[in-house]
C-alpha cells in the first residue's frame, strides 16, 4: 500500500518558502505523493452549492496544478506529483499533453494524471467549452494524450480531435499513467463513469464515498474491469482518509481494513482540518505516519 497527500492549498497559504517546507516536510515523512486539485475559475458559492457540493470553505482555494507541481518538483526528489483531478474537458487536450510531458521529463518520470470531468457549469461556459459532452468528449482526449505521448508524429481522426502532429520533447513515462476519477460521489454511483473507468483507466481515484456504498461501487468495478478484459487484482485503487481525526489504534483498523479490500493507494486529505499552516499540519502526519509503521 503506497501512502500519499492532498496538497491543503489553503491551508499553507501563498508564500513560496512555505510551499518548499511543506513538501520537503511530506517527503521527508515518507508519503510517495502529493497530490492537488483543480479549479482553474473561483465559481460564485451559489453556483457551487446547486452543483451538489455544498458551499466552499472561505479559506478554500485552488492553484494551477501543473504550475504548482512543477515548484514542487524542483524542491523534491523522490515524491510522486499527482493531479487528482485535473478536469480535463475545460482544457485543450494537445496543450495538457505537451505541459504533462514537460513537467514528466522536468521531474524525472514522477508525473501521475488524475483526470475528471466536473460538475460546474458554469466554469466550463467561462472557459468556452461544452459542458453537456464533457464524459464522451473525455475519452477521446485520453486517447489522443497516450499517443501524443507516445509517437513522434500523430495522424487523428477523431469527432473532436484531427490533424497530423506530435509534441517534441516525448515524457519520461510513455504513456504517462492516467488515473481516473468519478463513479461514487455526493449523489451515489454512477454506472456510466465506472464503466469507463474500467475500459479506458490506468487506476481509480474517486471521491471519498459514504462508507456503506465503498464495497457495492468496488464490487461493481471489479465487475466491469472483468468484462473488459482486465484483471482487478492488478488494478490501482485509491482511497482517502484523514489524520486530524480519530486516534491510532483506529487508523490502524482502518488501514487494515482497506488493505483488505484490494486498497492499493492510502491518500491522507486534511483539507477539512480546523488547524492551519505548515507545522500543525505537518505534525498531524507525523502521527499518522507514525502509526502506519505498525
Amino acid at each position: 500500500m503506497h501512502f500519499g497527500h492532498i496538497f491543503p492549498q489553503g491551508h499553507i497559504g501563498m508564500d513560496p518558502g512555505a510551499v518548499k517546507a511543506y513538501v520537503q516536510g511530506v517527503e521527508d515523512l515518507g508519503f510517495k505523493y502529493i497530490a492537488i486539485a483543480d479549479h482553474v475559475l473561483a465559481a460564485d458559492p451559489a453556483t457551487w452549492e446547486a452543483s451538489g457540493r455544498g458551499r466552499p470553505h472561505e479559506d478554500e482555494l485552488y492553484r494551477e496544478p501543473v504550475v504548482v507541481l512543477s515548484f514542487i518538483a524542483a524542491w523534491t526528489r523522490r515524491l510522486g506529483l499527482v493531479t487528482s483531478v485535473l478536469l480535463l474537458p475545460q482544457r485543450p487536450t494537445a496543450l495538457v499533453a505537451k505541459q504533462c510531458a514537460e513537467l514528466d521529463l522536468l521531474s524525472e518520470g514522477r508525473l501521475r494524471l488524475g483526470v475528471g470531468v466536473g460538475r460546474i457549469a458554469a466554469e466550463y461556459e467561462a472557459l468556452g467549452q461544452d459542458f453537456a459532452n464533457r464524459g464522451r468528449r473525455v475519452e477521446e482526449q485520453i486517447a489522443l494524450l497516450r499517443r501524443l505521448w507516445t509517437e513522434e508524429m500523430v495522424d487523428f481522426d477523431g469527432k473532436w480531435h484531427s490533424g497530423r502532429a506530435g509534441i517534441r520533447p516525448l515524457p519520461v513515462q510513455r504513456p504517462i499513467p492516467i488515473w481516473m476519477g468519478g463513479g461514487v460521489g455526493m449523489g451515489g454511483i454512477v454506472d456510466p463513469v465506472l464503466r469507463r473507468v474500467a475500459r479506458i483507466a490506468d487506476g481509480w481515484c474517486p471521491l471519498p464515498a459514504a462508507p456503506e456504498a465503498e464495497d457495492e461501487t468496488w464490487s461493481r468495478l471489479k465487475t466491469y474491469l472483468v468484462e473488459a478484459g482486465r484483471d482487478p487484482a492488478t488494478f490501482p485503487y485509491e482511497v482517502r482518509t484523514t489524520s486530524h481525526k480519530g486516534s491510532a489504534d483506529e487508523w490502524v483498523k482502518a488501514r487494515d481494513k482497506q488493505q483488505g479490500r484490494g486498497v492499493t493507494h492510502y491518500t491522507v486529505d486534511n483539507r477539512g482540518a480546523t488547524f492551519r499552516g505548515v507545522d500543525a499540519h505537518l505534525e498531524s502526519l507525523g502521527h499518522w505516519m507514525q502509526a502506519m509503521k505498525r
